[in-house]
């Protein structure tokens, strides 16, 4: 079952949760006097919940398997089918209802035994008193609530830990916003739309290219990449497009392009931000009708191609800064994909290092039996501004500089110190603060903690401000996780955040 299915059946356990919950709780009375379901009926609509009534044990269980109902009260007996029987059917088939019997006196060690098996949770003697019914059912509801919510929890846990992945197509890392990601990677590549991924330089982009191309009907056909940012602008046309003999100083040969070389297949463009303005146009006509020329022919061709596009900018203020076509950004962000940053993964830093450690033992001949406590700590805490790519390198570089059998704290701090040095920010602070420094930014001075003074009203964007800074001072810092609580994406936070920061004064 792939994640996308896993999710699928663990929003189902939940819908069904809140379909039994959504109006409120059931009560089901089961007796076969109708004189005594009426004044059980009339006694209980003080509470605020649903009042059933069933004559027999079977008709319960029709009530019951067509909707299950929080609290069940039966006589304990009755023709055909008992009361005991009835809730020990009752526990199998929704063991989250509370189940209580009414009865007599001379019915007491048939309860008792009862409740030693777990079929029952509680009883009220004949005749009841009606504060006590009231009482009972009272703490019946709470229990009922209690189980349901910690049932839910349990199947959660449960969906989580039998279908989450620990790595995923060249991904490594078992992160609940890495499931999200490999999620979403399962759910597009099938499609042939376009797709644009967003994240910090060295989380994965390219592999995430990668696994959508090879998850593809495309994944036997060409996945060709080029990086925007590594190539001259003079020569980044030919590059995609191809060129004829002398078409230009140099051009020595005829040549084929990507959109050539990657017809039938997929073709990832990293860093778009950084290609040309005016061949942007370009591209945008070709994605358009897969057209194009090669540079110096003029004659057109044709190619049939998926595009992949990925920036480590936000593209909103790319197209603001007049280097990302708003048009083109439009037309390739069919599907959108965000990478999250290594900080924001949970344990995953410590899973890669692992990896890594066991890999480049291999390459360079050398024993590691793993990191000590103090390294992994180091690990763990870090927050790791140049994510996988900084954390492979750090890695590689100790297992070169050490003879093992374990790479120290000492090792990994000199290989960081390198990179720009270990300080208390790095290992302590959360992402907001270190990056976009979101702490810093004053509050307007017409709203204090409690609100607006002075009579004057909050503006709509100083409301949205605040609830953002209030959510991710609740969630530590953790951007991925204040998304999830506000309901947008983690890049929407990362782009208002840049926007507030910029607003400060030099």
């Amino acid at each position: 079952m792939s994640v996308a299915d896993s999710l699928g059946v663990l929003l189902d356990v939940i819908e069904r949760w809140l379909m039994q919950n959504i109006n409120g709780p059931r009560i089901l009375f089961v007796d076969d006097e109708p004189a005594v379901l009426r004044s059980l009926e009339r006694i209980s609509r003080k509470l605020d919940a649903e009042i059933l009534t069933a004559s027999s044990g079977k008709i319960a269980l029709e009530i019951i398997e067509h909707a299950p109902v929080d609290v069940i009260v039966s006589d304990m007996r009755m023709p055909e089918m008992s009361g005991n029987q009835l809730l020990e059917q009752v526990a199998k088939i929704t063991p989250e209802t509370v189940r209580i019997v009414l009865t007599g006196f001379a019915d007491m060690d048939m309860v008792l035994s009862a409740v030693n098996d777990g079929h029952i949770w509680g009883y009220l003697q004949k005749p009841w008193d009606n504060y006590d019914l009231i009482v009972k059912l009272k703490q019946a509801l709470q229990l009922q609530q209690a189980l349901a919510e910690r049932t839910l929890m349990r199947r959660t846990i449960e969906q989580y830990q039998l279908y989450r992945k620990e790595c995923f197509e060249g991904f490594i890392g078992d992160s609940v916003a890495m499931q999200f990601v490999y999620s979403s990677i399962e759910q597009c590549a099938p499609s042939h739309a376009s797709v644009f991924i967003t994240g910090p330089s060295g989380s994965g982009k390219e592999v995430a290219a990668h696994a959508i191309h090879r998850l593809s009907k495309r994944g036997e056909k060409p996945f060709i990449a080029l990086n925007c940012a590594a190539i001259p602008s003079e020569l980044m046309e030919s590059e995609i497009f191809g060129h004829v003999k002398g078409a230009f100083s140099g051009a020595i040969s005829n040549r084929e392009g990507a959109a050539s070389l990657a017809n039938g297949g997929s073709l990832f463009l990293d860093e778009i931000g950084e290609m040309d303005i005016n061949l942007q146009a370009k591209l945008l006509r070709f994605i358009q009708d897969g057209k194009y020329q090669k540079v110096g022919s003029g004659k057109e061709e044709h190619a049939n191609i998926r595009f992949i596009c990925a920036t480590n900018r936000d593209p909103h203020l790319a197209i603001a800064d007049k280097k990302l076509r708003e048009d083109l950004f439009y037309r390739l962000n069919v599907i959108s994909l965000f990478l999250p940053p290594l900080q924001d993964r949970e344990q995953d830093s410590l899973k890669l290092a692992q990896h890594f450690l066991t890999y480049y033992s291999d390459i360079e001949e050398k024993d590691f039996a793993g990191f000590a406590s103090d390294a992994e700590s180091l690990i763990l805490n870090y927050t790791w501004p140049g994510n996988v790519r900084q954390l492979q390198n750090v890695i590689h570089s100790a297992v070169v500089m050490s003879d093992g059998p374990l790479i120290s704290k000492n090792i990994l701090s000199s290989q960081l110190q390198g990179q720009g040095g270990v300080t208390a920010s790095n290992i302590t602070q959360p992402v907001v603060e270190q990056s976009l420094d979101f702490a810093s930014i004053p509050e307007s001075p017409s709203i204090t903690s409690q609100g607006p003074i002075d009579g004057k009203i909050m503006s709509l964007a100083e409301v949205e401000r605040r609830a953002i800074k209030h959510t991710i001072d609740k969630c530590e810092g953790n951007i991925v996780k204040a998304a999830s609580e506000l309901e947008v994406s983690p890049s929407t936070l990362y782009r208002k955040i840049q926007q507030w920061q910029e607003m400060l004064p030099e």
